[in-house]
């Protein structure tokens, strides 16, 4: 049905055995919307892809229900309920529907590249990146899919093939404002300042126990594959560099004099660890003695000086 509709995919779900999705599709003149319900799964379209079937189309659509995760031409992003996006069937691209709470439902508008009225090149800067749909053209383009979508069996052809020309002038001035926007920064510069939010994120909220690569992504609207690329360029991984930062932490307090009242288990609750075994466990793994021979030492001030900074880093592992 997406291959009909939309454009040929690979779809993986967890849920093969209980999928359910629905899809409806009403061709107009100059555009075409489409509706689509379904389970959690993910859908990705290949180079081979596009060399076997590529309708040339953009697509702009408008999520309604859980977030969706999107990547094309090295953009990602998360998308939620009232955001739109614009892809292109030219490129490859990837999409994650992983809230497996409820359904995810989108509708999708259809349009030929020779009927949008814009430079490509300009057009393709948008693709797979987060357009919001709340204010000015984007709430009248979001209004019109929407009601299109419930009310187009009680319009006759006439009024249909004057509603497709509608959507195509609301798409052309939605993306014209979109363009008409400063310049964005080069992809490595915005990676970077993203990056430095994240680390920054990551450090106001290690005592956080359910701080994890999912909670951090929807944080930034980004998805949590990217999140993970962003991360192979640095020393460790999402979960490598939170357990690192809270063992800093937590060494730092057993240190401190001051808190010499706190128990080890306090100490290791404070900075997000669950559990003391688990605590104690990676102390002596990262500085080769136990928290509780840490403090007693660091107490006469001889604080052993070994560490992850100090050797070789350890083999990154898979988050």
């Amino acid at each position: 049905m997406v291959s009909e509709a939309v454009m040929p995919v690979s779809i993986t779900s967890e849920y093969t055995d209980r999928f359910r999705g629905a899809a409806t599709s009403l061709r107009l003149p100059q555009a075409e919307v489409s509706s689509f319900s379904f389970s959690p799964m993910s859908a990705e379209r290949t180079p081979a892809h596009v060399r076997r079937s590529d309708p040339e189309c953009y697509f702009l659509f408008l999520v309604h229900g859980s977030p969706i995760g999107l990547e094309q031409r090295r953009s990602n992003t998360l998308l939620e309920a009232g955001d739109m996006a614009l892809f292109d069937t030219s490129h490859p691209l990837a999409c994650e529907f992983e809230d497996h709470r409820r359904q995810s439902r989108v509708t999708l508008l259809r349009l030929s590249r020779t009927d949008l009225p814009l430079p490509h090149d300009r057009a393709d800067r948008l693709l797979g990146t987060r357009l919001s749909s709340r204010t000015g053209s984007g709430a009248l383009l979001a209004g019109y899919l929407s009601g299109l979508r419930e009310n187009a069996g009680h319009c006759d052809a006439e009024e249909l093939q004057r509603l497709g020309s509608v959507g195509v002038d609301l798409a052309t001035v939605f993306l014209a404002g979109q363009l008409d926007r400063p310049p964005v920064l080069p992809a490595e510069t915005r990676q970077q300042a993203l990056l430095a939010r994240i680390q920054a994120f990551i450090d106001h909220n290690l005592a956080d126990p359910d701080l994890a690569p999912a909670t951090i992504a929807a944080h930034h609207h980004i998805s949590v594959r990217l999140l993970h690329r962003l991360f192979q360029q640095e020393p460790k991984t999402v979960r490598a560099t939170i357990r690192r930062s809270r063992l800093e932490r937590s060494r730092a307090d057993l240190a401190d004099v001051r808190l010499g009242h706190r128990s080890i288990g306090e100490t290791a609750a404070r900075w997000g660890f669950r559990d003391q075994a688990d605590f104690s466990r990676a102390f002596r793994l990262a500085y080769g003695t136990t928290p509780s021979d840490f403090r007693r030492t660091a107490r006469f001030g001889q604080c052993p000086r070994g560490g992850p900074a100090s050797g070789s880093p350890p083999n990154r592992s898979q988050d």
